[in-house]
């Protein structure tokens, strides 16, 4: 491995706790765990079944909290993980929750987090994930007859504007937002043309007002009203699959879509706004994409930093918030979680637990 990135928190706007911070970004897989890179994504590290995951889990989803540097939780099929950054390992500390698709933290309180699962469903745990209860969702479903499936959460986010909404994100059933931190749920479908919601984000419009944008297999829609009436939105590229929407953390107004030609598909495009979904430029990625756009990974320590993968394990990152990209020299198979942060240094202690160290490929320049 090569040696650990660091930057200065002082100027990146990191962790106050110290001085030198730690990049650690981390990769879910759907079935071969969770790797890790601590050197900008440029070599990984893939612990085996001694480090407390099955090396063959499926990682749909990950958080964590920027006041518990040492733990970050992660969702798989077979329930919710804590990753210890101390000792380098995993626990399962709630399997019987079953197979996790989303997790997100509340950021009042780095032990209340919320999940949400396959068959769809809403849960909340006050006490870092140790035990969970689940919470009401009127009307939503087990089973789609659509695909002839179960249904599942594919995103919880906390509004960035409004301290108490939440919002979640079920395909194929819709989108939920609840106004009370998790209590209790609203289904907000009127205007949707399909109910196959991938990913939701709350931007700012050119005039301050707040935008919802949801994106889902048949396109983009809009929403001027939290959620209560939806609006499709055509975007200007040969498909309106879309899969991921994220906003710039340090600007409300530039959002980040990935787009694609389906599930995984072979193509893929990555869009940016900067005027809150107004309007959309395509950013130039090098080389062929082997499949839909499908994660953003970006984290308020360092707004310009930002990773993308695609469905089936390219990676690529920036270093100037989207303008230029760099391909990562290592392919996955199937990415379905990008996960990074800042952690003071010497956080991990521990070395991973892997079979044999594998040496990176040669990089051929001709």
């Amino acid at each position: 491995m090569k040696p650990k990135s660091t930057l200065d928190a002082s100027a990146t706007g990191a962790l106050h706790s110290a001085p030198i911070q730690e990049i650690h970004l981390y990769a879910g897989t759907a079935g071969h765990s969770a790797w890790f890179s601590d050197d900008l994504g440029e070599t990984w590290v893939h612990p085996n079944s001694h480090s407390g995951m099955y090396l063959e889990a499926r990682v749909w989803a990950m958080s964590s909290h920027p006041e518990a540097p040492q733990t970050l939780h992660a969702g798989t099929d077979e329930g919710m993980y804590l990753w210890d950054e101390p000792t380098a390992r995993w626990q399962a500390i709630c399997p019987g929750l079953g197979d996790v698709w989303a997790v997100a933290h509340d950021p009042n309180d780095p032990h209340t987090l919320f999940a949400g699962t396959r068959p769809a469903a809403l849960f909340r745990s006050s006490d870092n994930g140790v035990s969970w209860t689940e919470l009401a969702a009127p009307g939503i479903a087990q089973f789609s007859d659509i695909n002839m499936g179960p249904t599942r959460v594919t995103q919880l986010m906390f509004d960035p504007f409004s301290d108490n909404t939440l919002w979640a994100t079920v395909e194929i059933g819709g989108i939920y937002r609840s106004d009370d931190r998790g209590q209790n749920w609203k289904l907000l479908t009127e205007g949707l043309i399909s109910a196959d919601v991938h990913g939701i984000a709350v931007t700012r419009t050119p005039t301050g007002q707040a935008r919802v944008i949801a994106s889902t297999n048949r396109g983009l829609h809009y929403s001027e009203d939290q959620g209560e009436h939806w609006r499709f939105v055509e975007i200007d590229s040969p498909w309106q699959y879309t899969r991921c929407v994220v906003t710039r953390t340090d600007d409300p107004a530039t959002v980040f879509l990935t787009n694609g030609n389906g599930p995984p598909g072979n193509d893929g495009r990555l869009l940016r706004s900067r005027n809150g979904g107004d309007s959309w430029e395509r950013l130039t990625l090098p080389g062929e994409l082997n499949s839909t756009l499908w994660c953003v990974a970006l984290h308020p320590s360092n707004p310009d930093l930002m990773f993308i993968c695609t469905n089936l394990g390219q990676l690529f990152r920036s270093t100037d918030g989207g303008d230029q990209w760099q391909r990562m020299p290592h392919e996955f198979g199937e990415l379905r979680s990008l996960h990074w942060r800042a952690v003071p240094a010497g956080t991990r202690a521990a070395p991973h637990s892997i079979t044999r160290p594998i040496a990176p490929k040669p990089v051929v320049t001709a």
